[in-house]
This record gives C-alpha cells, sequence and structure tokens, in this order.
C-alpha cells in the first residue's frame, strides 16, 4: 500500500510540473494572449495532463503573478505595462540590496565568501577579449547561480524565499535579458559592467559595508532596466524573442 501511494504520489506531482512548466511556456511564450481567459479542458487537452494537477498550476501561475482570477471563475492571462515591470525589477533590486546589507552586518561563513568568489573566477572566464566571442550561455547559468547565492549569504531562509519570489516574474529575473540573447551585442557589453558590479557587492560583503552593499546591490538590478529600455525604445522587434515582454502593453 505504501509503495502504490508513492508512486500515485510521484505521478501527481509529475502531473502537476508538467502542467506548470506547459502553461508558463504558453504564456510566456505568447501562445495566449493578455486577458484571455484559459480553458481548462484546452490546456488538458494540449499539455496532455488532468485537471486536478492543471487546476494546482494555475493557481501557482496566479500566484507568481502571470495570472488573475475572473470574477466568473478560472483564469485570464494577466497583461502588464512598462511601469509594472520598472517596479517588479525595482523590487527584486529592494530586496537584494536588503539581503546583501544584511549578510555583510551579520557575516558571512568562510566557506560561503570562499564559494561566492570561486563562482565569480567561473564567470570571469566566460569573457573573451571580443563580447562576440564570449561563452553566453555558460555565462547566463552562472549568473543565475549567483543571484540565488547572494540570496542566501545573508543566513535568513525568509529573505532567501522573498528574494525568489520577487524573480519569479521573467521580467523581474536576473536572467530576464540574456537567455536567447547571445546575438545582441548590447546586451552582451552590458555584462562587463554586470560582473564588476558582482566582483564590488561580495568586496562590500566581506568587509562588512553594509550601505555600500546594499547600494551596490540595488544598482546591479537595474542593470535589467536598462536592457528593458533598450528593447522598447531601440529595438522592438526583441520583444518576440525575450520571454514574457508579448505580455506588455506600453
Amino acid at each position: 500500500m505504501v509503495a502504490e501511494k508513492r508512486t500515485v504520489d510521484r505521478k501527481r506531482d509529475s502531473q502537476a510540473l508538467k502542467g506548470l512548466l506547459g502553461v508558463r511556456d504558453l504564456v510566456l511564450g505568447g501562445g495566449v494572449s493578455p486577458g484571455e481567459r484559459l480553458s481548462e479542458v484546452w490546456l488538458a487537452e494540449k499539455l496532455g495532463v488532468s485537471r486536478t494537477p492543471l487546476r494546482a498550476a494555475l493557481a501557482r501561475l496566479e500566484q507568481e503573478g502571470l495570472l488573475e482570477q475572473i470574477p466568473s471563475g478560472g483564469y485570464a492571462v494577466r497583461g502588464f505595462t512598462t511601469a509594472d515591470v520598472f517596479d517588479a525589477i525595482e523590487l527584486r533590486g529592494v530586496l537584494e540590496g536588503t539581503a546583501a546589507r544584511l549578510a555583510a552586518e551579520r557575516g558571512v561563513t568562510p566557506a560561503k565568501l570562499k564559494a561566492i568568489k570561486g563562482l565569480i573566477l567561473e564567470l570571469d572566464k566566460c569573457f573573451r577579449d571580443r563580447p562576440e566571442d564570449m561563452l553566453f550561455a555558460q555565462y547566463v547559468e552562472l549568473n543565475a547561480e549567483f543571484h540565488s547565492m547572494l540570496a542566501g549569504l545573508a543566513g535568513s531562509e525568509m529573505m532567501r524565499r522573498e528574494v525568489e519570489r520577487a524573480t519569479q516574474l521573467p521580467f523581474a529575473s536576473p536572467s530576464a535579458f540574456l537567455e536567447k540573447q547571445e546575438d545582441v551585442l548590447a546586451f552582451r557589453l552590458s555584462l562587463v559592467h554586470a560582473q564588476r558590479q558582482h566582483r564590488d557587492i561580495v568586496s562590500a560583503i566581506e568587509m562588512r559595508e553594509g550601505t555600500r552593499a546594499e547600494a551596490l546591490a540595488r544598482e546591479h538590478a537595474r542593470l535589467a532596466r536598462h536592457n528593458l529600455e533598450f528593447v522598447m525604445e531601440e529595438d522592438r522587434s526583441l520583444i518576440t524573442r525575450v520571454p514574457g515582454l508579448t505580455l506588455i502593453s506600453t
């Protein structure tokens, strides 16, 4: 009986994850439009999942902010303004800045400092003399790991969880304007400055300079805003190539 229950639980979890990833890809990829009501029957058939785990996935995406409940029941795709995105990026910066300040004020264990410094060295290896030659995919992966590690330096599970929550919206993520943009030179060039900020943030934390660490982390988050402004004002052809930007109205 116990083995059967575990099998059922695994299948349920697998279905829920499949539904979550499937609906998220549809929304972020422009497969459904802002304001469009999501049909559970259609989604279940399209994604190959049953209705119960699908409902759990929809509720999770509503919590993440990608969907909104509608009065008649069910969910619709949420639309965003540019101001919404700026606010989301600013909020992530505030929380990451607070995490950095707390880490500096409370102190970080030698093991954690060694780990994040080692990660910065790995990020350094992604750069080449020419921006066109940098190891872009590797940078994106390591950058996400850096931000995850930064959120946990203070030793506060509550802070780590809230930073993670703030990055749920695709355009607030540290990698929001990096994924699938390896051929955009402007984004590559911004990474040289971003890497310098990574190093300065960790240095401030190590030196126990809380105010400086917080300011640096908040400024670092604003790089995502600069990249959004580049897309929306200088090269709108990139909108369909950056996950989630099709949800934004100007």
